[in-house]
C-alpha cells in the first residue's frame, strides 16, 4: 500500500477544470479547495499506476502551476499479509 498527500498549485482561473481533471484521475482524491487555486489531494496506488506516476501526472495537467508531495506512507507487509493468507 501507498498512499501520498500533495499541494496542487493551480491557476485560480482554471479550478473548475483542474477540479475535474484530478477527479478524473485514479486514485485521486481532493480534500480540500481553496479559492486562490490550491488543492490538497491524496494518491493511492491502484492497479496498473503507480503513486509515482499519478503524482508526475499531476505536473503535467493543462493549468497547473506546481504539485509538492508532502506526505508518503508505504506499508509492504500490508501487501505481504494479502499475498499469503
Amino acid at each position: 500500500m501507498n498512499i501520498s498527500s500533495a499541494i496542487v498549485y493551480a491557476m485560480p482561473k482554471r479550478a473548475d477544470t483542474i477540479r475535474a481533471q484530478l477527479a478524473a484521475l485514479p486514485g485521486v482524491q481532493i480534500h480540500v479547495e481553496t479559492g486562490d487555486g490550491r488543492f490538497i489531494v491524496t494518491v493511492e496506488d491502484v492497479p496498473g499506476t503507480s503513486v509515482a506516476d499519478t503524482i508526475v501526472q499531476l505536473h503535467r495537467l493543462d493549468g497547473v502551476l506546481s504539485a509538492a508531495m508532502v506526505y508518503q506512507y508505504s506499508d509492504d507487509e500490508l501487501r505481504r499479509e494479502e499475498a499469503n493468507p
